[in-house]
């Protein structure tokens, strides 16, 4: 593209003269291109519905990556968020604000953890629970500082996360990688015990994994964590960034299990898309850290904060635990028996489902589902992914099935 394509392009967007076409080029010429974009532009959104710059309507039923629980543009977090914005953005975290204290305490009392460190994303509440980990560790003695993690786990993009996620596809173009982790086969208890030792910090995992397709951990695998854990004075670190905040029916994943770890991770659906994430801890793991120890310029500003507390209010207030859950039952007993032999499987809880298809046209069925008007991510070769917003009906749901059965 000229330069003088590109001053054209840039034009036409100042001018709001917005089509797929003239985002597309700007996107081409001036974003680092880190990511496989579909071709379509969304511009406005409302519960489970987006439109695009042609005025197509497009039922959403990947909710931004797990993020949208509340739908589109929830009226009370907008109105929360306007009324915020016209009073107070940021600050730092050299001073108190009101959003962040009363954030804090609704994270607790709705976890029954001691303490909350809040930061931007999944990725940084994963970063602050591994630094807790390892200073944790260091107290018993300088050699303690192993982690471990799952295979097919996902925990983020930084160097230490992308350490902790164990699939080389994330790993390998950033080699040499964090020393100090280790990895064991998802729901291997046996392998599990033989991996943990006396220099081990801490265990993370995730108990329903999502990005490889939703797999749950099984309960005696995550009660053998606990245990190992305890016995070996590490920490139990839960990543709950997708399949916390209500996800499954419960405001935690691990509230299911029985087990409950040291610390636990959230973001994604916390803030309504609003970047923030938290570190949520308890025990020795609640007073590890110290002032200097770690921080976040932008983590916490009242604009987040009030999301996320917004966010969790509508949760409580319009019964959309209870929501989650029904309509996850409902929505798993849809597809399978809509879809007959095409589906061999339907995995998660709550509203948190991996479709696994019979053949391996997964991307086929995503793009055709697309098409259809249908919002809905491939994993792989062979599954799909739902994560709809927890305000979903049964006539959505109806909606949903009938178009993915029609592509697959």
């Amino acid at each position: 593209m000229t330069t003088e394509m590109l001053d054209k392009q840039k034009t036409k967007l100042e001018e709001s003269e917005v089509s797929l076409a003239s985002v597309k080029a700007a996107d081409d010429a001036y974003v680092i291109h880190t990511y496989g974009r579909l071709p379509v532009c969304f511009v406005r959104g409302e519960g489970l519905r987006l439109w695009d710059d042609t005025g197509k309507e497009y039922l959403d039923f990947l909710g931004g990556i797990a993020v949208n629980a509340l739908g589109h543009c929830h009226p009370r977090v907008v109105k929360a968020i306007q009324d915020q914005a016209a009073t107070l953005i940021h600050t730092s975290n050299l001073y108190y604000t009101v959003p962040q204290a009363r954030l804090a305490k609704k994270m607790i009392e709705i976890s029954g953890f001691d303490r909350v460190f809040f930061c931007n994303s999944g990725a940084e509440a994963n970063e602050a629970a591994l630094k807790i980990a390892r200073k944790a560790g260091k107290a018993y003695s300088t050699d303690k500082i192993g982690i471990i993690t799952a295979t097919h786990s996902f925990h983020g993009r930084t160097m230490g996360t992308v350490t902790a996620t164990a699939q080389a596809k994330y790993q390998d173009p950033f080699r040499p990688l964090v020393p100090g982790f280790s990895y064991v086969e998802r729901n291997d208890s046996d392998a599990l015990r033989l991996m943990v030792n006396d220099n081990t910090c801490a265990i993370l995992l995730e108990p329903i994994q999502g990005e490889c397709g939703i797999h749950a951990l099984t309960d005696e695998f995550l009660q053998t964590a606990r245990e190992l854990a305890d016995r070996y004075k590490a920490l139990l670190i839960f990543d709950e960034v997708q399949c916390g905040m209500g996800r499954t029916g419960d405001w935690w994943a691990f509230q299911a299990t029985g087990v409950v770890p040291d610390l636990f991770t959230s973001a994604k659906a916390l803030g309504s898309g609003l970047p923030i994430g938290a570190c949520v801890a308890r025990g020795r793991a609640a007073e590890t850290l110290v002032p200097g120890d770690h921080g976040s310029t932008f983590a916490a500003n009242p604009l987040a904060t009030t999301a996320a507390y917004a966010t969790i209010c509508a949760i409580q207030d319009e019964g959309l635990l209870e929501n989650a859950s029904e309509m996850g039952r409902y929505f798993k007993s849809r597809l399978m028996e809509a879809a007959g032999p095409r589906v061999t499987e339907v995995r998660g809880r709550g509203l948190m489902l991996g479709v696994q298809l019979a053949g391996t046209n997964a991307r086929s069925v995503m793009l055709n589902a697309l098409e259809k008007g249908l919002i809905v991510n491939a994993i792989g070769d062979s599954t799909i992914r739902l994560l709809p917003a927890y305000i979903v009906t049964r006539a959505q749901i109806d909606k949903a099935v009938e178009i993915l059965v029609s592509v697959m």
